[in-house]
């Protein structure tokens, strides 16, 4: 135990001696006075005040010591509150026995409310993933249709359905990262074809905007959850096809294994770089036409920190961005 919790044990067990200091130390003077006044031999009454002195003081270390093996018990509580609130002390007084039963109240009263708020959670999940695998069925009728059309009008109807598709997407994401669950699911993945998957589904966007993609193909192999990986992927080249309206993006693969995302779109202010990742938050360029909810880089660092994957981002206002994963981890990451 600490020295602070002790010399607070000690401070308690002397306060609650307090009282009967003074009366001993009290009744001593005056017993010792009035054997004085009266010629009585005062040894006596120092012989028994120093006897009753030393069964104090035993009294007194044997009270600290209990005290103390009782903080040490509250201590170890305290580190795991919530599963070990039942295993306080037996109380002592009825003071402490109304305390325990207060305690007890508010646990069971949180119990319940975890309970609720878990199945309610469970519940919303149920929910959104069949709304989720609903909505994407008139979205997949809308692509058929989209198909018949002439190519400017299938350009621009194409471009939104695909918004619409990452936004549906990115829902289930959301809720899959705010839940308690883990369902990662760690395989042995080339990193290449995981950034060719993203590069393809992302390749009529390019297209539309006529913004040229760069990218070297890399041999290294990454030991990761492959769902949570390409999120991160896909939203920051959603990202950069959003704020890049011409020039290029760019992903590169280096020798120590840290993968960059750059583009030659608008940048990001200086003031807003420390905030970017967090929820909710838009900056100068996400209020500029409402076009950011503030949740794609938010899921982008939460899922980062959930597969160990530091994110960082260097930006200049008009010069453009650039998002680097360290993918490396000494036992993460290896050459094929």
């Amino acid at each position: 135990m600490e020295s602070d919790r002790k010399r607070k044990v000690l401070k308690d067990v002397f306060r609650r001696y307090m009282a009967a200091i003074l009366f001993y130390v009290v009744s001593s003077v005056v017993n010792y006075v009035i054997f004085m006044v009266y010629g009585v031999e005062t040894e006596p009454i120092i012989y028994a005040g120093i006897l009753v002195l030393f069964c104090f003081i035993f009294l007194f270390i044997k009270d600290y010591v209990k005290e103390q093996k009782k903080a040490e018990d509250r201590e170890r509580i305290l580190t795991d509150v919530e599963s070990q609130w039942r295993e306080v002390n037996e109380p002592e007084n009825f003071a402490e026995e109304d305390y325990q039963k207060m305690i007890s109240l508010l646990g069971e009263r949180i119990r319940n409310l975890e309970d609720d708020f878990s199945n309610k959670r469970t519940d919303m999940m149920d929910y959104y993933t069949t709304w989720v695998h609903q909505i994407k069925t008139p979205i997949a009728v809308m692509k058929l249709y989209i198909g018949n059309m002439d190519d400017e009008e299938k350009r621009d109807l194409s471009a939104e359905l695909f918004r619409i598709e990452q936004y549906v997407d990115m829902v289930l994401q959301y809720l899959r990262l705010e839940s308690e669950s883990n369902d990662l699911v760690i395989k042995e993945y080339p990193v290449d074809e995981l950034i060719r998957e993203c590069i393809r589904k992302f390749a009529p966007q390019f297209i539309g905007k006529k913004i040229k993609m760069d990218y070297t193909g890399t041999d290294l192999v990454i030991s990761t959850d492959k769902k949570w990986f390409i999120c991160i992927l896909e939203q920051l080249l959603s990202n950069a096809v959003k704020y890049t309206q011409h020039g290029s993006v760019s992903i590169e693969v280096t020798e120590d294994g840290k993968l960059n995302i750059s583009d030659t779109g608008m940048g990001i202010a200086k003031e807003d770089l420390p905030r970017i990742f967090e929820k909710g938050y838009t900056g100068s360029n996400g209020r500029l036409g409402q076009k950011s909810s503030g949740l794609g880089l938010y899921l982008c660092k939460k899922a980062a920190q959930m597969i160990s994957v530091p994110i960082s981002v260097k930006s200049e206002p008009g010069k453009g961005s650039t998002f680097t994963l360290n993918i490396y981890q000494e036992k993460q990451l290896k050459l094929n």
